[in-house]
């Protein structure tokens, strides 16, 4: 073969493969917009539960404390409510969200329940100690303004997704961050249990920019190094698809509990990450169990 015809296949080769690669991540951009095109979908209340309202209001000065509050028709009285944090890597997401809101409103509302879904600032605006501090101030505001719509100060679950749910996780294990307790929290696939451990493995540059290099700030920020048998009771949803093993996380943190005789349950779900959160709502096992927990605390 010459030399000439060996550097034109070779150049050929190089061309299909810059070709294949771009062709890969066109696909990938395609699904990522498809992604945040059905995350960002406005939701039809109306068809959801005839009569129910939206309101949104601020619980702080910044343009991202603020909250949506999705209230059932009629007249209601010591309601319960369901306070929702987003996820997104401590950096993006929004409390609109179809995958946070959606399936919950549809199996929740029916109920009688009152849902919240927060927003809060986040990266880089602010680490990932402070969004938990934005959250407790609008777990506060829920709580003084529950009154108003019918539902009770004191029947109040909190849940949270991904990066929502670890800052969930921290102020249950640390409710004075909040003030006045409440019943619950459901913890839906956080792989953040124990700060500095995830710090000491490999981890997404992200979790750097959320938590900082200082070990100070990783154990303020920790719900496991923040755990007393004071903790608001926690109900934990782990998926068994993560590479990353929440579920190891989870049941770290149910053993710590353990020792202090105080249950925490795990549920492991052969959910993706995303799914963990979209599917709660419809119908089956998974529901039923969140169900069971939340009414157990809510009966307490």
């Amino acid at each position: 073969m010459s030399l000439t015809l060996a550097a034109s296949l070779a150049a050929s080769a190089a061309d299909a493969q810059i070709g294949l690669r771009g062709k890969m991540r066109e696909r990938m951009i395609q699904r990522l917009q498809e992604k945040k095109a059905e995350e960002e979908r406005p939701i039809d209340l109306q068809a959801i539960l005839p009569g129910a309202r939206k309101l949104t209001a601020a619980y702080g000065a910044d343009p991202a404390q603020a909250v949506d509050v999705y209230v059932p028709p009629g007249v209601l009285r010591d309601a319960p409510v369901i306070v929702m944090v987003h996820g997104g890597a401590w950096k993006i997401g929004d409390k609109a969200n179809t995958g946070s809101v959606e399936n919950k409103l549809r199996h929740w509302l029916p109920k009688g329940y009152v849902f919240v879904s927060v927003n809060y600032r986040m990266l880089p605006q602010t680490m990932a100690y402070a969004q938990a501090q934005d959250v407790a101030a609008a777990v506060r505001w829920t709580q003084a303004h529950a009154a108003d719509w019918g539902a009770s100060d004191r029947r109040i679950v909190l849940m949270g997704h991904s990066a929502g749910a670890h800052l969930v996780a921290l102020l249950s294990s640390k409710p004075s961050m909040v003030g006045k307790p409440w019943a619950g929290t459901v913890v839906l696939d956080s792989a953040v249990m124990k700060v500095s451990t995830t710090m000491a493995g490999r981890h997404p540059k992200f979790y750097d920019e959320a938590f900082g290099s200082d070990p100070a700030g990783w154990t303020q920020a920790s719900p496991m190094d923040q755990w007393t048998p004071s903790a608001v009771p926690m109900f934990l949803v782990c998926s068994t698809k993560r590479p990353d093993k929440p579920c190891e996380d989870a049941r770290a943190f149910q053993a710590l509990a353990k020792r202090a005789n105080v249950p925490m349950p795990v549920l492991p779900q052969p959910l993706t990450h995303a799914d963990v959160n979209r599917t709660l709502g419809l119908p089956g096992d998974y529901t039923e169990a969140v169900d069971r927990f939340i009414g157990e605390r809510l009966a307490g």
